[in-house]
């Protein structure tokens, strides 16, 4: 987010920003559906480290390009107090598409989250993947969960970005593919229709890139620290590499969509606090203990992918998670303060800081 430190808000000018960009930015930081947020994005690596270890000199690099206009840049899944009538559509034509589409969807506040590919050898082993990982989406955004204000108040939920995003069509869990034929089938039919002009236009929350090679998982608020996005980066890499070397279950079909998406639902509500269904035993399971569980079953594989490290930093995120370190940095009914942590968390990690919050959001909640 473009944000304005005189008052916190957002700030639409991500035109102007852009233009002005180095060439070691330039193809990193791209526009966005609205003309306050922009995307940062790193190239293909091997090991999360270095993936994390780019994102964080890219955030350095934009912040001393941000303190050229005058703004600041922040992350959460929403800013807390944007309303709907300071919304700017990009000018960029695939964002003026999407308005024209969208219509009054595309003029509500930005909505923002952290994409993780994953690149697979082979489209059946891929589809595989986006099968078996619909099961782990809700407690990867229980996890993630980033946007507990929105209009200035408190929402209820952990994750509000969630339930705002959804207006959007085409979003959500999607179902469960036979096959890679199936999958090209069912997207061939929406492009021949000319309903949607290309396959980014479906906007799930975990779906297959094939230009790209990876499956995309893209259900997670967006973080706001980078050792918070290096622990949810880790954990999606992990459990990618943990589904795809799993054996198939006997007779085991894929968990129902009604199962998935009511976890969903208490997910973005309650966050690290949900009672999630357990999809085997029809009974509940806190999420805590189920991203015990999950972490156990990837802590080989972390080991395998060289990422261990960042795996193990899904603890602390899991006890205090961006939605909780909000909550605790609101002061009274007066939002700015949260906003004005998010820009100062955004290029820099404090551990410290970190600790702090996990007390101060204890003592809140």
């Amino acid at each position: 987010m473009l944000i304005d430190p005189r008052d916190w808000s957002l700030a639409s000018r991500s035109d102007e920003v852009i233009a002005g960009l180095g060439p070691e930015l330039r193809d990193r930081v791209t526009p966005e559906t609205h003309a306050a947020v922009m995307e940062v994005t790193t190239g293909v690596h091997r090991r999360v480290a270095d993936a994390v270890a780019e994102l964080a000199a890219l955030r350095c690099q934009l912040s001393r390009a941000l303190a050229g206009h005058g703004l600041r840049a922040g992350v959460a899944g929403m800013h807390p107090t944007a309303v709907g009538s300071d919304t700017v559509v990009s000018s960029h034509a695939r964002y003026r598409a999407i308005g024209a589409s969208m219509r009054v969807l595309a003029r509500r506040e930005p909505t923002l989250a952290t994409h993780v590919h994953v690149g697979i050898a082979d489209p059946r082993a891929a589809v595989r993947l986006l099968n078996r990982l619909r099961l782990h989406l809700p407690l990867l955004l229980a996890l993630s969960a980033n946007s507990p204000f929105w209009q200035g108040r408190a929402t209820g939920f952990a994750s509000t970005r969630t339930t705002v995003f959804d207006a959007f069509p085409r979003t959500g869990v999607a179902r469960a593919f036979r096959d890679y034929a199936d999958w090209v089938g069912r997207v061939d039919a929406l492009l021949r229709s000319g309903a949607i002009a290309d396959p980014s236009l479906l906007w799930w929350d975990a779906r297959l890139q094939p230009r790209y090679g990876t499956v995309e998982v893209r259900i997670m608020d967006a973080q706001t620290t980078v050792a918070d996005v290096g622990a949810v980066a880790a954990l999606v890499q992990s459990l990618a590499l943990c589904e795809l070397e799993r054996p198939d279950s006997p007779g085991g079909g894929p968990p129902a969509n009604e199962l998935i998406e009511e976890n969903r639902f208490l997910a973005a509500r309650d966050g690290m606090r949900a009672l999630l269904i357990d999809v085997a035993s029809g009974g509940r399971i806190a999420a805590v203990d189920q991203l015990d569980a999950v972490l156990a079953a990837c802590g080989p594989w972390a080991d395998v992918l060289g990422c261990g490290r960042e795996l193990e930093a899904v603890r602390r995120l899991g006890a205090c998670n961006g939605a909780a370190r909000q909550v605790a940095h609101a002061h009274g009914r007066d939002l700015r303060a949260v906003t004005a942590h998010l820009a100062r968390a955004y290029a820099t990690d404090l551990p410290m800081q970190a600790d702090e919050d996990v007390g101060a959001a204890r003592r809140a909640a």
